[in-house]
């Protein structure tokens, strides 16, 4: 290991994030470019360095750097360059120059131990002088927590997200309660913080670490789609997680219920645990909908005459629902509108904008993803945007990190006389809440779903449970229309969803089954349907044919998938750059999927002479792009969604980006694509069911081929079991008409 001793004289590139830096430092010998993750790094700094000579392809001779150290400048000339760098905000090289003359080899120690004195100098105030000693502790105070911290195997990056968090409370929370920062700081996990407590020596048994383990259950718990947990599986799991007894994990829930980070209620399944803001948020959701529940009071007969000028226009006729629901928009602020594929629900929500177009009204469109956004504004002919930009993220942190924070909410509400949301089934309880804040009472709002879908990623059945609660006017179509019928995708999804036999022949147009049993033998079809037979058949290119499967794992599964596709669909070339990563590796040209909110990011839309035309922040779960540019020397990695935002990513934030040639099924909600390819062999039962596969075959426009196994095919259109849900919803629900009604 080479050892050199500098002070920093340029620094060329840094990233804020995780403390990376390039930087030059002259030292007696000569002039280095260093390379390594800094916690602090000004210009002028005097730093001991040691690290390993590199020669980099593009920059040359460089120092990887693997341990600094921050010395006190040597000598009055080191002194003043430090000062006149910038490094101490308000002191210019001139300045510097003159605190040097005055207090020459003990500059240092003044500024620290007696900083009033740095008003005796020309230009310095009291004031100004005490700025300065402030600056100079909190760098001293910011290294020194950087050493305590990373003496526990903190990472450089966290550290600095805990300093900032607790700035100098870091020792007293690091001492009595490492689990603080599972709650407070995002990006950490429970887990994370064991590790740390178990090195700071916290014991096992900790009151600390059984509630923090209770959180972290219900946590885990909300990412397989649940508000809450029965209490029997909340103590059973959380004993398992710690290794302690289930009695010392029931004591910590009425702490916890004490503290008001825990709500236990009473229902027909037992009782039931809650995360306080999952509870709260249930209840304030249902509220807000037993407010939107107003009637008005109009003749049906009228309607139905407005109504007959509507189809004239449309040319259309509509059925005897499709007319009731146009009957019960306007009679009602709140109406569900459900149905599958091909009964009519986009004539039907064309029918109702045209009606409420005759009435004058504001009309808003929207849907959770900006691929069901765009075939909703493809439908009806009216611009749609996504539930997220419909309510305008502000690019700030909420107070719940799991949520965004909007501008559009109850104080600054959405601007409309009709709000319509399509592919509810997506919808989550988080995105429910923030929508429902920001639709004020008077303001009609038409939910439109297919139940039979898929719940949502995120937690809740916000759909399914507004429907069984019976509280809210609901319409559903069901018969198939004569132009849907001619379609094999339409009729067999409708055959899966009744549990009939879907012929599988291979006489259809659109609707093909190649059997196959062997795994490898599937990979091979699959790749050659989508690099070369389907795009061909259907007029797409091959990035445009999605493969989905029901499984993450395995040979068949997402991860598998994707390296295969990647390899011959995205080969590696000389002028591809490409970054490894925990998650696999990206290449120029990938097909990537975002796989978590990120409502502070910023995006940027650029016209053909790339010029900036828009821009925004927000990249949300399930949003597809293409990597277009990944720059190694700055970190960053580029990628374009919808082909028109452009993101760019720092290597630190990869994690929330994943190969997308093959998606699982859940992820594919809301999409549409112009050929589907499913492989399917085996997996759990519990997966394989009626409800996936009718979610999977109804993403196709115009061609689905699944490979694989007929057995499993018609073994999931048998399976009615669902994986079960836990929410509060439906409860809350009743509560609150009950309580109306009082």
């Amino acid at each position: 290991m080479e050892i050199h001793k500098g002070y920093v004289e340029h620094i060329v590139f840094r990233n804020p994030d995780n403390g990376y830096s390039v930087f030059q430092l002259v030292s007696e010998e000569e002039e280095l470019t260093c390379v390594g993750t800094f916690p602090v790094l000004t210009e002028g700094e005097f730093l001991q360095v040691g690290g390993t000579r590199r020669e980099h392809p593009l920059y040359g001779d460089q120092l990887q750097v693997e341990q600094s150290e921050v010395l006190a400048p040597e000598d009055e000339v080191a002194v003043e360059r430090y000062l006149g760098s910038g490094a101490v905000k308000g002191v210019g090289a001139a300045l510097a120059a003159r605190i040097v003359r005055r207090f020459k080899g003990d500059t240092f120690r003044i500024m620290e131990e007696e900083p009033e004195r740095l008003a005796e100098i020309k230009g310095i105030s009291e004031r100004k002088a005490r700025e300065i000693a402030e600056q100079m502790e909190e760098k001293r105070e910011l290294r020194q927590a950087m050493m305590y911290l990373t003496q526990y195997g903190i990472s450089l990056p966290l550290a600095v997200k805990i300093y900032k968090q607790y700035g100098e409370r870091t020792y007293q929370i690091m001492q009595e309660n490492p689990y603080r920062l599972a709650e407070d700081i995002s990006g950490v996990g429970f887990k994370t913080a064991d590790e740390i407590a178990e090195r700071i020596g916290i014991h096992a048994d900790s009151d600390y670490r059984i509630r923090s383990g209770i959180l972290y259950v219900l946590q885990q718990a909300s990412m397989d789609g649940h508000t809450c947990l029965p209490m029997e599986q909340l103590l059973a799991r959380t004993a398992e997680l710690l290794g302690v007894e289930a009695s010392a994990v029931e004591v910590q829930t009425k702490n916890l219920c004490m503290d008001r980070k825990l709500v236990l209620k009473e229902s027909t399944a037992g009782t039931l645990a809650f995360y306080s803001r999952y509870y709260y948020m249930e209840l304030n959701a249902a509220k807000m909908l037993h407010d939107l529940k107003l009637e008005c009071v109009m003749e049906e007969e009228q309607i139905l005459k407005k109504l007959q000028k509507v189809e004239s226009q449309l040319h259309t006729k509509l059925d005897e629902m499709q007319r009731r629901a146009v009957v019960e928009s306007v009679r009602n602020g709140l109406l569900i509108l459900t149905g599958g594929p091909g009964t009519g629900k986009t004539t039907t929500i064309n029918a109702i904008i045209r009606y409420f177009e005759t009435e004058d009204m504001e009309i808003l469109l929207a849907a959770p993803t900006g691929r069901a956004a765009k075939r909703m504004t493809e439908a009806t002919g009216y611009e749609a945007v996504t539930i997220h930009r419909l309510l305008e993220p502000s690019g700030n942190p909420s107070e719940d990190r799991d949520q965004a924070a909007f501008e559009r909410n109850e104080e600054h509400p959405l601007e409309a006389d009709l709000v319509i949301i399509d592919e509810m089934s997506m919808v989550d309880i988080f995105l429910m809440h923030s929508l429902l804040r920001a639709v004020c009472a008077g303001t009609r709002l038409i939910l439109v779903g297919d139940i039979h879908q898929l719940p949502s990623v995120g937690p809740g059945c916000v759909l399914k449970d507004m429907i069984l609660s019976e509280a809210y006017p609901v319409v559903m179509l069901e018969k198939i229309f004569r132009q849907a019928s001619q379609s094999d995708i339409i009729v067999n999804a409708h055959k899966i969803n009744r549990g009939e036999k879907v012929s599988l022949d291979n006489k259809s147009r659109d609707f093909f089954f190649l059997k196959r049993k062997d795994p490898n033998v599937i990979l091979r079809v699959v790749l050659a349907l989508v690099q070369d037979k389907l795009p061909r058949y259907v007029n797409a290119k091959s990035f445009d044919i999605q493969v989905l499967t029901p499984m993450r794992k395995g040979t068949l599964g997402v991860e598998h998938l994707n390296e295969i596709l990647q390899r011959y669909l995205n080969p590696p070339a000389a002028d591809k750059t490409e970054k490894e990563t925990l998650r696999g590796l990206f290449r120029e040209g990938d097909k990537v999927m975002q796989i978590k909110n990120n409502y502070q990011i910023e995006w940027e839309a650029k016209n053909r002479f790339g010029m900036a035309i828009d821009k925004g922040t927000g990249i949300f779960n399930g949003d597809m792009g293409i990597i277009t540019r990944i720059d190694a020397l700055q970190e960053t990695m580029e990628v374009l969604f919808d082909e028109y935002r452009t993101v760019n990513y720092s290597f630190a934030q990869l994690d929330e980006l994943e190969l997308a040639y093959a998606v699982t099924i859940h992820k594919s909600q809301g999409s549409e694509y112009p050929a589907v390819v499913i492989p399917l062999l085996t997996g759990p039962r519990m997966l394989l069911n009626r409800n996936l596969l009718y979610t999977a075959v109804t993403r196709a426009r115009f061609c689905v081929t699944l490979v694989g196994s007929e057995q499993t095919f018609e073994t999931m259109i048998e399976n009615v079991s669902e994986q079960t849900r836990y929410s509060g919803l439906l409860e809350r629900i009743r509560e609150v008409e009950s309580f109306e009604q009082e």
